[in-house]
């Protein structure tokens, strides 16, 4: 089904105007009509300054900047059977994301060269729903290629101080980044860092090697919150010492906050992200054998959810993104159901949105911080801020049209990612995307998706 065709405009260089009752804008919500031409939004005004000309879009709802996720795994070329451009991209679309950021590990090769990057451009070529861009990866002593690919048009660099567990990619210790500290200096891009030190990693798992791996217990004391207050206390030295931005990616400990707010107080160029199964899942209420929960970090305990959203509320954690990392449901382990073999990783592109939602309203938390969190700050961390993340003239008419008052209860159907499992099947959530436009377009709308793939790479 082509949502786009006949009444619904396909072509994007008409002149559109969208109303809403509650636009979020740089100010604020406000009764607005965005004026689009060209892709690009030209304009604002009240809904009776409407120009002639503009085809007007009556909406029921919100209209949100299009979301900006800037920690998605899709994982193409060489992993397809995990996800994709063409899968991952109809997920972001259904969940009211108009960017990716992809990361640079799970893909074949791995994007820590430029030749590495023009096989994923190539592969996702014609496959996309929505806008793209990627990260470049800090491993197997590259730093000769950062800047290379700094000039080729990657967002940022991503690097692990632990094993990342899966072929063609590997962790830098702290030599490699030294060596690469200067490199990322020059470049000025963010270094976006998996924040877990090996060494309590090891003591946790010789201390559990006759644990019963089916608890989850067993698998969040393998991973100690030690892990990350080390690794990030390692990191804002060489960021201290190297004048390179730093991004700490998926923050789980609450114990982290307070150094990250006085790094943040000595004018340290640092920022970071949580992930909505850090704000939503709660250690106590996951069942043992339940491996579609796991990842890594692991969802910790209650009270330290409780303080992630503080942090997001007080601003030392600056935005929320998916972390979306999918695999075939035979590498969940579901039946077998040990934490010890499953792969690590939450699939959750589509129904993100709704996720947050639900726990902001649970605590009196509005759309103006939605869209910070969801779209401005992301789109700023990879650079696309003056085209992505907010309503505002001259940006691209990325939107989401969402019903903040909707109740939904998730069902496999709704993921759109190729693998339909996810531990948020089942949950009643708020809120729910209507539609989605990429640049005008309207590539999502009510459950339909657009025939033509009008993303591009950015």
């Amino acid at each position: 089904m082509d949502i786009t065709a006949g009444t619904r405009e396909s072509n994007a260089s008409m002149s559109q105007a969208f109303v809403s009752t509650k636009v979020m804008t740089e100010d604020g919500i406000r009764h607005a009509a965005v004026l689009v031409r060209d892709e690009k939004i030209v304009g604002l005004c009240a809904p009776s300054e409407i120009p002639k000309g503009f085809a007007v879009n009556d909406l029921e709802y919100a209209l949100l900047p299009g979301l900006v996720d800037a920690h998605v795994h899709i994982n193409e070329p060489g992993r397809t059977d995990w996800e994709g451009f063409s899968t991952a991209t109809r997920a972001a679309a259904a969940g009211g994301f108009t960017t990716l950021v992809d990361m640079p590990l799970n893909c074949l090769p791995a994007t820590t060269t430029v030749a590495a990057l023009k096989t994923k451009r190539a592969a996702a070529q014609g496959k996309c729903l929505v806008d793209w861009a990627t990260w470049g990866g800090v491993c197997g002593k590259n730093s000769l290629h950062l800047e290379p690919l700094a000039a080729a048009g990657v967002r940022g660099f991503k690097c692990f101080l632990a094993e990342p567990g899966v072929d063609g990619f590997f962790r830098a210790d702290e030599a490699e980044l030294r060596i690469a500290g200067p490199h990322l200096r020059t470049t000025g891009l963010p270094l976006l860092v998996h924040a877990e030190l090996p060494g309590p990693l090891s003591e946790a798992a010789e201390a559990l090697r006759e644990a019963d791996w089916r608890k989850y217990a067993t698998y969040l004391a393998s991973r100690p919150d030690a892990a990350e207050t080390e690794a990030i206390q390692l990191l804002l030295g060489l960021c201290r010492e190297f004048g390179f931005r730093l991004h700490i990616v998926h923050l789980a400990t609450a114990q982290a906050l307070d150094m990250l707010r006085k790094a943040r107080s000595e004018g340290l160029p640092v920022t970071v992200e949580t992930c909505p199964h850090y704000l939503y899942f709660a250690a106590e209420e996951i069942l043992d054998g339940s491996t579609l929960h796991k990842c890594a970090p692991p969802i910790r305990k209650q009270a330290n959810r409780e303080a992630l959203w503080q942090g997001l509320a007080d601003g030392v954690i600056d935005m929320i993104n998916t972390d979306h990392s999918p695999c075939p449901p035979e590498l969940k382990r579901i039946e077998e159901g040990s934490f010890q073999t499953a792969w690590g990783g939450v699939s959750s592109l589509a129904v993100a949105l709704s996720v947050v939602w639900t726990g902001m309203r649970q605590r009196n938390l509005g759309l103006v911080d939605l869209a910070r969190w969801m779209a401005k700050t992301p789109a700023l961390l990879a650079g696309l801020d003056a085209r992505k993340g907010l309503i505002a003239p001259d940006r691209d008419a990325d939107f989401v049209v969402f019903d903040p008052d909707a109740e939904v209860e998730i069902k496999a159907d709704m993921l759109h990612c190729r693998h339909p499992i996810s531990p948020y099947i089942g949950e009643k959530l708020r809120g729910q995307v209507i539609s989605t436009y990429v640049r005008g377009h309207q590539v999502f709308h009510r459950g339909a998706f657009a025939e033509q793939a009008q993303g591009r790479a950015l």
